[in-house]
Protein backbone atom coordinates (compact mmCIF):
# COMPACT_ATOMS: atom_id res chain seq x y z
CA UNK A 1 0.00 0.00 0.00
CA UNK A 2 1.51 2.99 -1.25
CA UNK A 3 1.32 6.82 0.69
CA UNK A 4 -1.31 8.16 -1.38
CA UNK A 5 -3.75 5.28 -0.90
CA UNK A 6 -3.50 5.39 3.12
CA UNK A 7 -6.96 6.43 5.20
CA UNK A 8 -6.54 10.04 6.66
CA UNK A 9 -5.71 10.07 10.64
CA UNK A 10 -5.32 12.80 12.99
CA UNK A 11 -1.91 12.39 13.97
CA UNK A 12 -0.46 15.28 15.19
CA UNK A 13 3.00 16.72 14.82
CA UNK A 14 5.71 19.10 15.52
CA UNK A 15 8.41 20.64 14.05
CA UNK A 16 11.63 21.59 15.93
CA UNK A 17 13.86 23.68 14.02
CA UNK A 18 12.24 27.11 12.47
CA UNK A 19 15.47 27.51 9.40
CA UNK A 20 14.54 26.54 5.60
CA UNK A 21 14.39 23.00 6.12
CA UNK A 22 11.86 23.29 8.82
CA UNK A 23 10.09 25.81 7.51
CA UNK A 24 9.80 23.61 3.60
CA UNK A 25 8.01 20.75 6.04
CA UNK A 26 5.80 23.61 7.58
CA UNK A 27 4.29 23.65 4.02
CA UNK A 28 4.35 20.14 3.50
CA UNK A 29 2.69 18.99 6.38
CA UNK A 30 -0.06 21.70 5.75
CA UNK A 31 -1.38 19.95 2.44
CA UNK A 32 -0.92 16.26 4.35
CA UNK A 33 -4.52 14.93 5.01
CA UNK A 34 -2.86 12.30 7.69
CA UNK A 35 -1.03 14.69 9.71
CA UNK A 36 -2.14 17.71 11.48
CA UNK A 37 0.46 20.38 11.93
CA UNK A 38 0.17 21.47 15.80
CA UNK A 39 3.15 23.63 16.06
CA UNK A 40 6.71 25.25 15.10
CA UNK A 41 9.35 25.17 17.73
CA UNK A 42 12.22 26.99 17.58
CA UNK A 43 14.88 29.45 19.76
CA UNK A 44 14.90 32.14 17.30
CA UNK A 45 12.29 34.72 17.98
CA UNK A 46 13.13 36.72 14.33
CA UNK A 47 13.05 33.53 12.29
CA UNK A 48 11.31 33.51 8.77
CA UNK A 49 10.27 30.42 9.49
CA UNK A 50 8.41 31.31 12.82
CA UNK A 51 6.82 34.44 11.22
CA UNK A 52 5.49 32.07 8.44
CA UNK A 53 4.10 29.88 10.83
CA UNK A 54 2.18 32.63 12.72
CA UNK A 55 0.64 34.13 9.33
CA UNK A 56 -0.75 30.67 8.95
CA UNK A 57 -2.54 30.15 12.15
CA UNK A 58 0.82 27.40 13.48
CA UNK A 59 0.83 27.36 16.97
CA UNK A 60 4.69 28.50 17.55
CA UNK A 61 7.43 28.16 20.41
CA UNK A 62 10.64 30.02 20.94
CA UNK A 63 11.64 28.10 23.98
CA UNK A 64 12.96 24.95 22.11
CA UNK A 65 12.23 21.20 22.99
CA UNK A 66 11.36 22.16 26.77
CA UNK A 67 8.06 23.76 25.68
CA UNK A 68 7.08 20.85 22.91
CA UNK A 69 8.04 17.98 25.87
CA UNK A 70 5.83 20.41 28.72
CA UNK A 71 3.04 20.07 25.92
CA UNK A 72 3.47 16.07 25.62
CA UNK A 73 0.82 15.14 25.65
CA UNK A 74 -0.40 17.00 22.30
CA UNK A 75 1.34 15.38 20.32
CA UNK A 76 2.21 12.34 18.72
CA UNK A 77 5.42 12.88 16.40
CA UNK A 78 8.21 15.40 16.42
CA UNK A 79 10.43 16.20 13.09
CA UNK A 80 14.11 16.90 13.98
CA UNK A 81 14.93 19.88 11.70
CA UNK A 82 18.15 21.56 13.61
CA UNK A 83 21.46 19.71 13.65
CA UNK A 84 23.39 16.25 14.07
CA UNK A 85 24.65 18.04 17.32
CA UNK A 86 21.19 19.27 18.63
CA UNK A 87 19.52 16.16 17.95
CA UNK A 88 21.87 13.90 20.02
CA UNK A 89 20.87 16.05 22.66
CA UNK A 90 17.19 15.91 22.12
CA UNK A 91 16.53 12.45 21.33
CA UNK A 92 16.64 11.02 24.65
CA UNK A 93 14.84 13.67 25.93
CA UNK A 94 12.18 12.43 23.43
CA UNK A 95 12.27 8.82 24.39
CA UNK A 96 11.91 9.39 28.13
CA UNK A 97 8.64 10.49 27.23
CA UNK A 98 7.84 8.13 24.61
CA UNK A 99 7.86 10.51 21.69
CA UNK A 100 8.37 9.16 18.07
CA UNK A 101 11.18 11.13 16.38
CA UNK A 102 11.48 11.62 12.58
CA UNK A 103 15.30 13.20 12.07
CA UNK A 104 16.09 14.92 9.34
CA UNK A 105 20.16 15.42 10.58
CA UNK A 106 23.12 13.64 10.29
CA UNK A 107 22.58 12.62 13.85
CA UNK A 108 21.88 8.74 12.79
CA UNK A 109 20.66 7.91 16.70
CA UNK A 110 17.77 5.41 14.99
CA UNK A 111 17.77 3.27 12.37
CA UNK A 112 17.93 4.90 8.49
CA UNK A 113 15.27 4.54 6.67
CA UNK A 114 14.13 4.94 3.20
CA UNK A 115 10.11 5.19 2.74
CA UNK A 116 9.96 3.18 -0.15
CA UNK A 117 12.74 0.36 0.37
CA UNK A 118 12.85 -0.72 4.24
CA UNK A 119 10.59 1.36 6.33
CA UNK A 120 7.69 -1.26 6.84
CA UNK A 121 11.30 -3.14 8.59
CA UNK A 122 11.42 0.34 11.22
CA UNK A 123 7.98 1.71 11.44
CA UNK A 124 7.55 0.37 15.35
CA UNK A 125 11.28 2.48 16.46
CA UNK A 126 11.13 5.66 18.53
CA UNK A 127 13.42 7.12 16.43
CA UNK A 128 14.02 6.92 12.80
CA UNK A 129 16.74 8.49 10.90
CA UNK A 130 16.70 10.22 6.46
CA UNK A 131 20.59 9.22 5.95
CA UNK A 132 20.82 12.23 3.36
CA UNK A 133 19.73 13.59 0.27
CA UNK A 134 21.95 11.32 -1.70
CA UNK A 135 21.22 8.77 0.10
CA UNK A 136 16.95 9.05 0.03
CA UNK A 137 17.54 10.02 -4.00
CA UNK A 138 20.10 6.74 -5.09
CA UNK A 139 19.04 3.98 -2.59
CA UNK A 140 15.78 3.08 -3.78
CA UNK A 141 17.65 2.43 -7.59
CA UNK A 142 19.84 0.31 -6.26
CA UNK A 143 17.54 -1.42 -3.98
CA UNK A 144 15.58 -1.68 -7.54
CA UNK A 145 18.46 -3.68 -8.90
CA UNK A 146 19.32 -5.57 -6.30
CA UNK A 147 16.15 -7.17 -6.58
CA UNK A 148 16.70 -8.24 -9.41
CA UNK A 149 19.98 -9.45 -9.66
CA UNK A 150 22.99 -9.19 -7.54
CA UNK A 151 24.99 -5.85 -7.36
CA UNK A 152 28.40 -6.10 -6.21
CA UNK A 153 29.13 -2.93 -6.03
CA UNK A 154 27.23 0.68 -6.08
CA UNK A 155 28.63 3.87 -6.40
CA UNK A 156 26.82 6.79 -6.59
CA UNK A 157 27.69 10.43 -7.77
CA UNK A 158 25.22 13.00 -6.02
CA UNK A 159 25.90 16.89 -7.59
CA UNK A 160 23.92 19.59 -6.05
CA UNK A 161 23.69 23.30 -6.54
CA UNK A 162 26.13 24.88 -4.20
CA UNK A 163 23.74 27.70 -2.99
CA UNK A 164 21.89 24.62 -1.82
CA UNK A 165 24.34 23.52 0.59
CA UNK A 166 24.33 24.95 3.78
CA UNK A 167 26.82 25.19 6.57
CA UNK A 168 25.62 21.88 7.82
CA UNK A 169 25.74 20.06 4.52
CA UNK A 170 29.53 21.77 3.97
CA UNK A 171 30.69 20.79 7.24
CA UNK A 172 29.71 17.46 7.01
CA UNK A 173 31.04 16.33 3.80
CA UNK A 174 32.57 12.69 5.20
CA UNK A 175 29.28 12.11 6.87
CA UNK A 176 27.33 12.26 3.79
CA UNK A 177 30.07 10.31 2.27
CA UNK A 178 30.03 7.35 4.86
CA UNK A 179 26.44 7.29 5.44
CA UNK A 180 25.33 7.22 1.84
CA UNK A 181 28.17 4.17 1.25
CA UNK A 182 26.87 2.22 4.14
CA UNK A 183 23.28 2.65 2.96
CA UNK A 184 23.65 1.99 -0.52
CA UNK A 185 24.52 -1.89 1.06
CA UNK A 186 22.69 -2.06 4.14
CA UNK A 187 19.58 -0.63 2.81
CA UNK A 188 20.07 -0.76 -1.04
CA UNK A 189 21.27 -4.44 -1.14
CA UNK A 190 24.76 -3.56 -2.87
CA UNK A 191 27.67 -6.20 -1.71
CA UNK A 192 29.52 -3.04 -1.25
CA UNK A 193 28.69 0.52 -1.86
CA UNK A 194 30.46 4.30 -2.68
CA UNK A 195 28.86 7.72 -2.17
CA UNK A 196 30.54 11.28 -3.97
CA UNK A 197 29.01 14.58 -3.44
CA UNK A 198 29.83 17.57 -5.44
CA UNK A 199 28.93 21.29 -5.26
CA UNK A 200 28.19 22.81 -8.66
CA UNK A 201 28.52 26.62 -8.83
CA UNK A 202 27.43 26.68 -12.00
CA UNK A 203 24.35 29.63 -12.32
CA UNK A 204 21.65 29.42 -12.89
CA UNK A 205 21.74 26.67 -10.69
CA UNK A 206 21.39 23.48 -11.57
CA UNK A 207 18.96 20.79 -10.51
CA UNK A 208 20.06 18.19 -7.69
CA UNK A 209 21.31 14.92 -10.47
CA UNK A 210 22.38 11.89 -9.35
CA UNK A 211 24.66 9.46 -11.05
CA UNK A 212 24.25 5.63 -10.27
CA UNK A 213 26.33 2.80 -11.21
CA UNK A 214 25.93 -0.67 -10.50
CA UNK A 215 28.27 -3.88 -11.03
CA UNK A 216 26.00 -6.50 -12.49
CA UNK A 217 26.53 -10.64 -11.84
CA UNK A 218 27.61 -12.69 -14.64
CA UNK A 219 23.66 -13.28 -15.36
CA UNK A 220 20.84 -10.67 -15.15
CA UNK A 221 18.17 -9.77 -17.44
CA UNK A 222 17.97 -6.54 -19.05
CA UNK A 223 14.19 -5.97 -19.22
CA UNK A 224 14.05 -7.36 -15.69
CA UNK A 225 16.14 -4.19 -14.52
CA UNK A 226 14.94 -1.55 -16.68
CA UNK A 227 11.15 -2.67 -15.02
CA UNK A 228 12.51 -2.44 -11.91
CA UNK A 229 14.16 0.66 -12.19
CA UNK A 230 10.98 2.46 -13.78
CA UNK A 231 8.55 1.21 -11.09
CA UNK A 232 10.64 2.17 -8.29
CA UNK A 233 11.07 5.78 -9.80
CA UNK A 234 7.10 5.95 -10.33
CA UNK A 235 6.89 4.74 -6.72
CA UNK A 236 9.08 7.65 -5.22
CA UNK A 237 7.82 9.91 -7.62
CA UNK A 238 4.50 9.41 -5.51
CA UNK A 239 6.02 11.88 -2.98
CA UNK A 240 8.72 13.39 -4.61
CA UNK A 241 7.29 14.52 -7.74
CA UNK A 242 10.00 16.02 -9.22
CA UNK A 243 12.17 12.37 -9.11
CA UNK A 244 12.62 11.16 -12.29
CA UNK A 245 15.05 9.03 -14.79
CA UNK A 246 16.35 11.36 -17.73
CA UNK A 247 16.70 8.54 -19.73
CA UNK A 248 16.75 4.88 -20.05
CA UNK A 249 19.39 2.97 -18.25
CA UNK A 250 22.46 2.29 -19.65
CA UNK A 251 24.24 -0.97 -20.23
CA UNK A 252 27.83 -1.35 -20.61
CA UNK A 253 29.79 -4.53 -21.46
CA UNK A 254 33.06 -5.41 -18.96
CA UNK A 255 34.90 -6.43 -17.55
CA UNK A 256 34.86 -3.12 -15.28
CA UNK A 257 37.38 -3.33 -12.38
CA UNK A 258 35.64 -2.53 -8.91
CA UNK A 259 36.39 -2.82 -5.27
CA UNK A 260 34.54 -5.69 -5.38
CA UNK A 261 36.41 -7.08 -8.19
CA UNK A 262 35.58 -7.58 -12.04
CA UNK A 263 31.84 -7.11 -13.09
CA UNK A 264 31.24 -8.46 -15.97
CA UNK A 265 28.16 -5.49 -16.66
CA UNK A 266 27.05 -2.54 -15.22
CA UNK A 267 23.81 -0.47 -15.61
CA UNK A 268 23.90 3.38 -14.75
CA UNK A 269 20.94 5.15 -13.92
CA UNK A 270 20.72 9.38 -14.68
CA UNK A 271 18.62 10.77 -12.28
CA UNK A 272 17.28 14.29 -11.15
CA UNK A 273 15.32 15.66 -8.49
CA UNK A 274 13.30 19.58 -8.62
CA UNK A 275 11.86 20.85 -5.51
CA UNK A 276 8.47 21.93 -5.64
CA UNK A 277 9.26 25.04 -4.77
CA UNK A 278 7.07 25.05 -1.16
CA UNK A 279 9.55 27.52 0.49
CA UNK A 280 13.39 25.91 -1.43
CA UNK A 281 14.15 27.12 -4.88
CA UNK A 282 13.10 24.78 -7.25
CA UNK A 283 16.79 23.52 -7.90
CA UNK A 284 17.32 22.50 -4.20
CA UNK A 285 15.61 18.99 -5.16
CA UNK A 286 18.28 17.53 -2.66
CA UNK A 287 16.50 19.15 0.47
CA UNK A 288 12.92 19.00 -0.94
CA UNK A 289 13.36 14.97 -1.38
CA UNK A 290 14.22 14.81 2.43
CA UNK A 291 10.97 17.26 3.36
CA UNK A 292 9.05 15.23 1.45
CA UNK A 293 10.67 11.66 2.53
CA UNK A 294 9.95 13.04 5.99
CA UNK A 295 6.00 13.38 5.37
CA UNK A 296 6.34 10.32 3.44
CA UNK A 297 7.58 8.79 6.67
CA UNK A 298 5.28 10.62 9.26
CA UNK A 299 2.16 9.34 7.17
CA UNK A 300 3.39 5.57 7.28
CA UNK A 301 4.01 5.29 10.88
CA UNK A 302 0.38 7.20 12.17
CA UNK A 303 -1.44 4.97 9.71
CA UNK A 304 0.02 1.55 11.00
CA UNK A 305 2.65 2.64 14.40
CA UNK A 306 1.21 2.59 17.94
CA UNK A 307 2.18 6.38 18.77
CA UNK A 308 1.01 5.51 22.10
Amino acid sequence: MGPSSLPPTSCRVAVVGTGNIGTDLMYKLLRSDRLSLGAMVGIDPSSEGIARAKDVGIETSVEGVDWLLAHRDDFDLVFEATSAGTHRVNAPRYRTVGLRAIDLTPAAVGPAVVPVVNLDEHRDALNVNLITCGGQATVPMVAAVAAVTPVSYAEIVSSVASNSAGPGTRQNIDAFTNKTSAALAEIGGATRGKAIIVLNPALPEIMMRNTVYCALADDFDERSVVDAVEKMAADVRTYVPGYRLRQPPIFDDGPFDTPSGAARARVTLLLEVAGVGDFLPAYAGNLDIMTAAAVSVGERIAHFGDLR
